[in-house]
């Protein structure tokens, strides 16, 4: 077995169910297992799988056990060379893992790779590449500077050594993520991705950026942007700080001091960004533009939708000028075709959404900050 994919998974069976499908198309020329581990929840994710993936391994906890944990259940019953570490809300490229696989087997001392993450909208990721975040980095962006927390000395599209990987995508040995005891359950949630990355450069491993694959990371669905998580998240970066960085008293306090305050600002943006993501909405009477040959899905749609406008094409239109929303049917279109097209009209002022194959529902996000949309049809 050359591959084990792992993905934990939490009330998201629509976007898993979207994940899987273009998975399974990315592993035709691969020896692969997919495994999937629940962390007890309560939509139809289990009944999901079940009817539509019999072929993939199903771990089902009995509570929310976290990520770090459940993706360690995950690497447990696998058995491939490779481990990827993959969340529910992606859709990855027909030749992804093909392109990752191959530079990885030629890496004589591989850590971890990641690739290039676009959200539903388009927009890079900057978290697809980071530098550690040291003590002076950490003041930094406390104070609002980001510049040397993401690894903007690399170019989105190359292929290049970096420190810090994230957990949405993250492909090593099996035996490598074994021997440095796998994602530290310290860690609930956020966190673990910067632990592993930085465990393995202590080890003497080097991470990769691959730049030449990209993938869509909706990111707000499988992660509720709240006060919740801004506890979570700068919880786990006190975590990381008190295990690898020994500091003195006064840096400590200022450690959380800098945290509690960046908590307060990050609030208070998480609130405007979610009351812009729900204003941009698709709403009825939307100017939607569809992708495909299919007619009767297009004519459900646009019933559905009470689209005052709507038009079919076998084609994207460099302008879609006067659209609310381009839909891509994806048995029509590859997963390829279709992150290159969020890629190229990522900056008009148009929602994307995808209808995976065999399905009644389109799906998508306008914001990385919030949760995405599913509308049946």
């Amino acid at each position: 077995m050359k591959l084990s994919i792992i993905i934990v998974s939490y009330n998201v069976s629509y976007f898993l169910e979207q994940c899987l499908l273009s998975v399974h198309e990315a592993c035709k020329n691969i020896t692969a297992e997919i495994i999937v581990v629940d962390n007890n929840s309560t939509d139809e994710t289990c009944e999901m799988l079940a009817k539509k993936f019999a072929t993939v391994k199903l771990v089902s906890n009995n509570n929310n056990v976290g990520f770090s944990k459940a993706n360690n259940q995950g690497v447990e019953k696998a058995t491939g060379e490779y481990v990827l570490i993959l969340n529910p809300d992606t859709v990855v490229a027909e030749d992804t893992f093909d392109k990752i696989l191959h530079f990885a087997d030629k890496q004589k001392n591989l850590g971890a790779l990641g690739v290039k993450m676009v959200d539903g909208t388009g927009s890079f990721l900057p978290e697809s590449k980071r530098n550690v975040p040291t003590v002076r980095i950490a003041n930094q962006k406390i104070r609002g500077n980001s510049e040397n927390y993401y690894a903007n000395q690399l170019s989105v599209n190359e292929n290049a050594e970096v420190e810090i990987l994230t957990g949405a995508f993250m492909l090593l040995k099996r035996k490598r993520y074994q021997s440095i005891g796998g994602f530290d359950e310290d860690y609930f949630m956020y966190g673990e991705d910067i632990d592993l990355s930085y465990k393995l450069l202590n080890e003497g491993y080097q991470n990769y950026y691959f730049g030449s694959t990209a993938i869509i990371h909706y990111k707000g669905e499988s992660t509720v942007k709240d006060i919740s998580y801004l506890k979570h998240f700068y919880g786990a970066m006190q975590i990381f700080y008190k295990k690898h960085f020994k500091a003195n008293p006064f840096y400590n306090l200022f450690m959380y001091l800098g945290i509690k305050t960046l908590t307060v600002f990050k609030s208070i943006s998480l609130s405007i960004e979610k009351i812009e993501s729900d204003n941009n909405r698709i709403k009825s009477n939307d100017k939607v533009f569809f992708i495909g040959d299919n007619q009767e899905i297009f004519h459900r749609i646009k019933q559905k939708s009470q689209a005052k406008k709507a038009e079919i094409s076998t084609k994207i239109p460099l302008n879609i000028a006067g659209f609310d929303v381009v839909i891509f049917d994806s048995a029509f279109m590859s997963y390829k075709e279709m992150i290159k097209c969020f890629q190229d009209v990522k900056l008009q002022n148009i929602s994307k959404r995808i209808i995976p194959k065999h399905t009644n529902f389109y799906i998508g996000s306008d914001s990385s900050a919030s949760k995405g949309e599913v509308v049946k049809f």
